[in-house]
């Protein structure tokens, strides 16, 4: 059995969590409010404030289900509580970034600017020159929003310049060497 399908969520208090036709799970909370359509296959059971998922059977497609699906509802959950984020880092003489109204603008070594609007759901915060934080609800949005801010100048290993993620640790190479 699936040691994270088995694992009941807690609901904490101010979360209001509708399970409706077709296992379309809607979970409201002080953030805002998130929808999800999960497998038809999982029983999802909601008694008080614990929510619980169950699966039919043990064939490989619901075995891989059960805590997939235990895991997006833990996920809306936790995000309508508390919220994600993800920290970026930008390494490299003279980049940086600032924020003007809801874009992101970013000097990143080209010849130009690097433009990127915040989208809805997300929010993006620069405390300083080097840093970017990228909150919102829902995890999967916020993993990719900095996913494409990275993108815009990934770090190179050689002299480790380029966006990051805060907890990312750079492989570096070693430079040519001379042969003499």
């Amino acid at each position: 059995m699936s040691r994270i399908g088995r694992s009941p969520i807690a609901v904490p208090k101010g979360v209001e969590i509708k399970i409706g036709a077709d296992n379309h799970i809607t979970v409201k909370g002080p953030k805002g409010t998130l929808e999800r359509t999960v497998s038809s296959n999982m029983k999802i059971n909601l008694d008080g404030e614990v929510l619980t998922v169950t699966r039919p059977n043990d064939e490989k497609e619901n075995r891989s289900l059960h805590g997939l699906t235990r895991s997006l509802i833990a996920n809306m959950v936790e995000g309508v509580t508390t919220g994600f984020k993800k920290e970026l880092e930008i390494n490299g003489v003279g980049y940086r970034a600032a924020k003007q109204g809801t874009q992101l603008v970013m000097n990143l070594g080209y010849s130009h600017q690097v433009f990127v609007d915040e989208i809805p759901g997300i929010t993006i915060d620069v405390p300083d020159a080097t840093h970017i934080v990228i909150n919102g609800i829902d995890k999967q949005a916020v993993g990719q929003f900095a996913a494409e801010v990275r993108e815009k100048r990934p770090p190179e290993p050689y002299l480790g310049k380029g966006i990051k993620y805060a907890a990312e640790v750079i492989r570096r190479k070693e430079g040519k060497t001379g042969t003499k």
